[in-house]
């Protein structure tokens, strides 16, 4: 059953939709509201794969606010520690405008070995994107390494997958664009399937 909670973090009133899967991989979308695509596309590759979304957007909000990551780990978020109860191992979508030539995927975070098991999944989009899993070549607020973000607070830690913005919207629209959903599905399957992290299957 999907739930909802609305909450304010720094001052910014924030809608979080918690939808549970099996228990296994979580599909973390902390910037939905700011950072176009990426709540649907946790969403949907959640729903694909069975696994559990967390979703934060500013309704109604005329000029989104960007808050930090390890500023999303608040106490007060029940959802957010249900999630984090819930699934041992994130995928958390974010999306960035670096380097806008060479349309990079970043994957950073703080389980370096799952960043590589995602990566040759997503190798498929080279050389429309280029998958970039060297924590030297990420640019240092992109990562995902700090201890409080919420991708790293899952006992298994995450992989923080940073989507330029052709990743993740289609033209005008919020949707994600058809490769990079069926990529992101094989990717979190094979993280199952390799970890292995129960509850997520094909």
């Amino acid at each position: 059953m999907i739930r909802t909670e609305h909450l304010e973090i720094d001052g910014v009133p924030l809608l979080a939709t918690l939808e549970p899967g099996r228990a296994g991989i979580g599909l973390l979308a902390l910037h939905g509201a700011v950072e176009g695509g990426t709540a649907q596309l946790a969403e949907t590759v959640a729903r694909r794969c069975g696994a559990t979304s967390l979703v934060f957007t500013q309704p109604g909000a005329a000029v989104p606010v960007h808050i930090p990551s390890r500023r999303m780990a608040v106490d007060h978020c029940a959802l957010l520690r249900a999630f984090l109860e819930r699934v041992p191992l994130t995928v958390s979508l974010h999306g960035h405008l670096r380097d806008q030539a060479s349309h990079p995927l970043y994957l950073g975070g703080g389980n370096r070995a799952a960043a590589l098991v995602l990566a040759r999944e997503l190798a498929v989009l080279e050389p429309r994107f280029k998958i970039v899993t060297d924590l030297d070549e990420i640019p240092a607020g992109l990562r995902g390494l700090h201890s409080r973000n919420p991708v790293n607070l899952t006992r298994l830690a995450g992989v923080q997958v940073e989507l330029p913005l052709p990743a993740r919207t289609t033209g005008a629209s919020n949707d994600p664009p058809q490769p990079v959903v069926e990529a992101l599905v094989a990717g979190v399957r094979q993280l199952a399937r390799t970890l292995p992290v129960p509850g997520v299957t094909d």
